[in-house]
């Protein structure tokens, strides 16, 4: 490990142990996303540490960067998602991160964005907050932002999407003792997340919409995110059809 990382506040929090042996054994899954070049790797071995072992997504040449750590006594695994700027084109890269979001079930997705480049970012924040209930909001390279004049008003962003929103400065270990606080009250349902979802205006789409969701709770009633689901179906995603088919044939066998 890096000696400066001795220094950092992570660090010196008694209650926090990077772990580098193995992950197998954990209490939480936490989901590293974020857009590529945001600092979501910087992030991820600020807490886990500079070792890491990777996995390949079944079926996909995607590497998928793995560590732990403790914390409040909890052990947490981390997966430091591909960098992507979208959950709904068809690369390898986006349809793993996109899928292991929606069908591994975190407990919590991280989302680290850039502070100098929020609204582009959002994006991809605003996509993954219609997959899933518990997210919290990393707004990394504040310092950056800062010395460009940039302000951040987080409790208005946290208000608006619904969400805790961290601001950090993942290189300067600022914010990450935070960051940590809000990952663990959302994994436990203290802080409860109301995220803004995109709403359907169309009254037919809704309709058909809300028609796959009753056929996809009568063959699927453990899989989570069906209105999400049932949307890229409309949209006749081919990922998402392969996906629901390989479930089809694991019931049937």
């Amino acid at each position: 490990m890096n000696t400066k990382c001795n220094d950092c506040p992570v660090s010196q929090n008694s209650l926090l142990k990077k772990n580098r042996e193995d992950t197998s054994n954990f209490d939480y899954i936490i989901a590293l996303a974020g857009n590529p070049n945001v600092g979501k790797s910087t992030v991820f071995n600020m807490l886990t540490g500079l070792r890491q072992h990777t996995g390949n997504w079944p079926g996909k040449t995607v590497d998928l960067a793995m560590g732990g750590f403790t914390y409040n006594g909890k052990k947490y695994k981390v997966v430091d998602l591909p960098g992507t700027y979208s959950l709904l084109s068809m690369s390898a890269d986006e349809e793993v991160a996109r899928d292991f979001i929606l069908f591994e079930n975190p407990d919590v997705t991280v989302i680290v964005v850039d502070a100098t480049r929020l609204e582009r970012n959002l994006n991809l924040v605003l996509q993954i907050l219609d997959i899933t209930d518990k997210v919290v909001l990393c707004v990394n390279l504040i310092d950056e932002a800062e010395r460009m004049g940039i302000k951040i008003d987080d409790r208005s962003l946290s208000r608006q999407l619904g969400i805790p929103v961290v601001l950090t400065s993942a290189r300067r270990n600022k914010g990450l003792d935070v960051l940590l606080k809000y990952i663990e009250e959302v994994i436990t349902s203290k802080y409860i997340c109301k995220p803004k979802r995109t709403k359907i205006k169309d009254k037919k789409i809704s309709a058909a919409v809300d028609e796959i969701v009753k056929k996809l709770d009568e063959i699927f009633p453990d899989l989570i995110n069906k209105h999400w689901i049932a949307m890229r179906l409309i949209e006749d995603d081919p990922g998402i059809k392969r996906w629901l088919e390989n479930r089809l044939k694991e019931i049937s066998t």
